[in-house]
């Protein structure tokens, strides 16, 4: 059956919703480890807060799919919004270690299920012709969003539980935009296909490279604030969160139209010495020069993001549109895990070498990274013509999840 006619203003409750859940999502990204690491929680505390997200995102993945097929989109994602209200809630009774580890697991869950169904929704509601413009406007206004959130934890006392009641009033405003919505409901989603061998076979690069954005963007997006905690003010905590997220307005958008130009894995390597570049400076720059540190952060953040968004790219210029949606299930599963695997070694190995393993970790995962990707370039020679795909404005923090929830329903 024919869709009436839309436009880029018919989606404005998906993004209004996602936007408001973000600035909740900011507050706590930052406020969290920031109030775990000032009251001397055990060092494994704060990076175990990290690795239960990513956990809980690799849960959201499996989960997500079924509850759609059973209760539709629009009452999951009103579910999903109930688990962020309970993270919040169980945050708020006061600083139990254990239980906020525990909170930000159901977070977790519930970020990644809030992507897929968002994602799904807007696919379907959006025509081909200003697709991308819809993407871009939402990828754009939920990180606007997570840098709103952490300026506005800037401005409120750390003490008490005012920051998690205010998460609490902007997932509850979340859900009204969805409710009033005239959109119409997906259909019924199609079963997660997962095909590794298939995404290794058209571009290891790109499958290699999502891996090892999921432990980037969870390594530095997640222990920054744990790092700058014992140095700085929550303001200036607050501060660097908020510059963070704009670092890949910056960096993100010339690398990937770079990508469009030259060969996108010679992109990728040149964002992985970027991503190096960056570490190198924040263990030089010390809090004392806190406006450069911002910068370098911003810069740290930014290459981060880029190598998720080119990968992604890289991807879909070598796959059969037939395999997108197992393409997009296998990559979101590896970022997930990756997400999960990479943090946990962190938070192993930083009451050993020190709050600053983070960084030394990230710098380790993009130099491997780069790497693996000279090796494939030197391996095999690929085809100078090749179909290529535009380049798409995306965050690492928000993985491609949309494909998972495709219609089963495909029109003959």
């Amino acid at each position: 059956m024919d869709r009436p006619p839309s436009s880029l203003l018919s989606i404005a409750s998906i993004v209004v919703s996602m936007t408001a859940v973000a600035i909740g999502n900011g507050m706590m990204l930052a406020y969290v480890p920031f109030v775990l690491t000032r009251l001397g929680a055990p060092a494994w505390v704060p990076g175990a807060a990290v690795t239960a997200i990513a956990f809980g995102g690799l849960v959201g993945c499996v989960i997500a799919g079924p509850l759609i097929r059973r209760v539709g989109h629009a009452r999951a994602f009103s579910c999903s919004m109930a688990l962020v209200i309970l993270s919040a809630l169980l945050v708020s009774l006061g600083v139990h270690p254990i239980l906020w580890i525990i909170a930000r697991g159901l977070y977790g869950i519930a970020a990644n299920t809030n992507f897929i169904i968002t994602q799904s929704w807007l696919n379907h509601a959006s025509e081909n012709h200003w697709r991308g413009k819809a993407m871009a406007l939402f990828y754009m206004a939920y990180v606007i969003g997570l840098g709103a959130g952490a300026w506005l934890f800037g401005r409120i006392p750390a003490e008490g539980n005012l920051a998690p009641i205010i998460t609490v009033f902007f997932t509850a405003v979340a859900i009204l935009p969805i409710g009033l919505t005239r959109l119409p409901t997906p259909p019924a989603p199609a079963k997660v296909s997962v095909d590794i061998p298939m995404v290794w076979r058209n571009s290891p690069v790109a499958l290699m490279g999502v891996l090892a954005s999921g432990g980037l963007s969870m390594v530095v997006q997640g222990f920054t604030p744990i790092y700058a905690a014992n140095a700085v003010s929550q303001q200036d905590v607050a501060a660097l969160m908020f510059v963070m997220q704009f670092g890949l307005l910056f960096i993100q958008y010339p690398m990937g139209a770079f990508s469009d130009r030259i060969d996108r894995r010679v992109v990728l390597i040149a964002t992985c010495l970027l991503v190096v570049a960056a570490g190198m400076a924040a263990l030089t720059v010390s809090f004392a020069n806190l406006v450069l540190l911002m910068l370098v952060f911003a810069l740290f953040a930014g290459a981060v993001e880029t190598v998720y968004s080119i990968a992604n790219a890289h991807a879909n210029d070598r796959t059969d549109p037939a395999d997108f949606v197992p393409l997009a299930s296998t990559m979101l599963i590896a970022w997930s895990a990756s997400a999960t695997v990479v943090p946990m070694l962190v938070t192993v190995l930083t009451p050993f070498f020190g709050q600053r393993t983070f960084i030394y970790a990230a710098m380790a995962v993009a130099l491997l990274y780069a790497g693996f990707v000279l090796y494939r370039l030197r391996k095999r020679s690929e085809e100078v013509s090749e179909s290529r795909e535009g380049f798409e404005w995306k965050t690492a923090q928000i993985p491609n999840a949309g494909a998972l929830c495709e219609s089963e329903a495909k029109p003959e």
